[in-house]
């Protein structure tokens, strides 16, 4: 290699140098108000990722300058080149991965938003969080995008340039803040982590592939079944814990013009959105049984009746609906190992959730509104989408008591927060050494 070659090529690491020492931890960049900050977990989580992957490249790009001082006279440039390629590749990944959690962090410094969103993160975690200590729930964050569906980039999962994401990462629509609403997006989101956890979509395929074999009239809906399953845990997931505002919330986002609403597609996990919202419903009743499930399932038959299509697709909508008591028995009996012998219904599903007590928890707390700010932020959104329901929370007292209560959720998890390193450096909690 030819000395102007290496100049320039070490030249070129020197400059990734510079650009990388710029990359700050967000702890310092980022100003947000305290109740907006991420929960300490997740803070900690993003910010040990990132530094570890500014340590790697930082050793990398030095490794290649010595290489080049020892090595370079007797490397061609081709050699010394290709080297230099696959450090920068290596760059622009740590850089796509800051990126990625700064779109999450730069969000929280938004008037009101950025501290609903610490609000979210709360109500994810607890929605997230089982009895039985089954897994460790990993932090979770949440930002918020445009368009009418969700996404998660799951915790534990490989990030673009390698490693595992330190935290689950929530993308919820901006159009559904703030109300009831939300948790529907929210709590499916957070069923997918859940899922994950349990291990749940690999358990039950075998299961459903066995269904399948068997041959018959509704072979076909029962491969379906097996196709949509990763999302239908989720919306299984979503019912348990906020009940009928899971449903609710479903049918917003699938409320599409009647070519969408009717298209079966075989690449799509999704279910199409007809079945879906029958299944959701199907799931309520399933879980919390009462008369309100069999009202919106046919309420959605009224937006769109089955009237007009093809012979095929009737003939296997009728097949879907013919299984679906079954195929929703068999979810909700489902024991994973994971689970120790517990089915998914029995750890998910709590009496609380029973529409009647959500209407009744909803009159106390209307009585005695400070309760309300104690209780659990998943049942809370349970309760105010049950009282949607029935017609006794209007959209716009809704909205206002919903940005209170992600602001309460905020500031008292920042708070807790303060207390527990407050306590954590008081001197009598410290170990002495003598």
């Amino acid at each position: 290699m030819t000395p102007f070659a290496a100049w320039m090529l070490g030249q070129e690491a020197r400059a990734l140098l510079t650009r990388l020492a710029r990359v700050k931890p967000f702890a310092l960049v980022e100003a947000m108000p305290p109740a907006a900050n991420l929960l300490p977990p997740a803070q900690v989580a993003i910010e040990r990722h990132l530094a570890v992957g500014r340590r790697d490249l930082d050793r990398a790009v030095r490794a290649f300058i010595g290489w080049l001082h020892c090595h370079g006279p007797a490397a061609s440039a081709e050699q010394a080149q290709r080297r230099f390629t696959l450090l920068r590749l290596q760059f622009n990944a740590a850089l796509t991965q800051f990126d990625l959690f700064s779109d999450v962090i730069t969000q929280r410094s938004e008037h009101e938003s950025g501290v609903w969103l610490s609000g979210l993160d709360v109500v994810a975690a607890d929605a997230l969080a089982l009895p039985g200590g089954f897994y460790e729930v990993p932090p979770i964050v949440c930002y918020l995008d445009r368009g009418a569906g969700a996404a998660i980039r799951r915790a534990r999962t490989r990030l673009p340039g390698g490693g595992d994401n330190p935290v689950a990462v929530i993308r919820v629509p901006r159009e559904r803040m703030v109300g009831a609403g939300i948790a529907s997006s929210l709590v499916h989101e957070v069923g997918h982590q859940g899922a994950a956890l349990l291990d749940l979509v690999a358990s039950l395929r075998p299961v459903l592939q066995a269904l399948q074999a068997r041959g018959g009239p509704d072979q076909a809906a029962w491969r379906l079944w097996e196709r949509w399953i990763s999302e239908i845990v989720a919306d299984f997931w979503a019912v348990a814990r906020v009940g009928i505002a899971s449903t609710q919330g479903l049918m917003a986002v699938v409320s599409l013009p009647r070519a969408f609403v009717f298209r079966v597609d075989v690449d799509d996990p999704h279910p199409a959105p007809w079945i879906r919202v029958l299944l959701s419903c199907a799931i309520g009743q399933a879980l919390y049984p009462h008369p309100q499930w069999a009202r919106f399932s046919a309420l959605w038959s009224d937006f769109y009746p089955p009237r007009g299509l093809d012979a095929p697709r009737l003939a296997l909508f009728d097949s879907l609906r013919a299984t679906m008591p079954a195929f929703v028995a068999l979810v909700a009996a489902h024991r994973p190992r994971r689970l120790r012998g517990h089915s998914l219904a029995e750890v998910l599903a709590t009496a609380d959730r029973q529409p009647a007590r959500l209407a009744r928890l909803f009159r106390g707390w209307s009585a005695a509104p400070q309760v309300m700010y104690e209780a659990a932020p998943s049942l809370v959104f349970a309760v105010l989408g049950q009282a949607r329901a029935d017609g006794q929370l209007s959209p716009e007292d809704e909205s206002t008591l919903m940005a209170k209560l992600l602001t309460h959720w905020a500031l008292a998890s920042t708070l807790a927060g303060a207390a527990r390193c407050a306590h954590a450096n008081r001197p009598e909690s410290r170990s002495t050494v003598h």
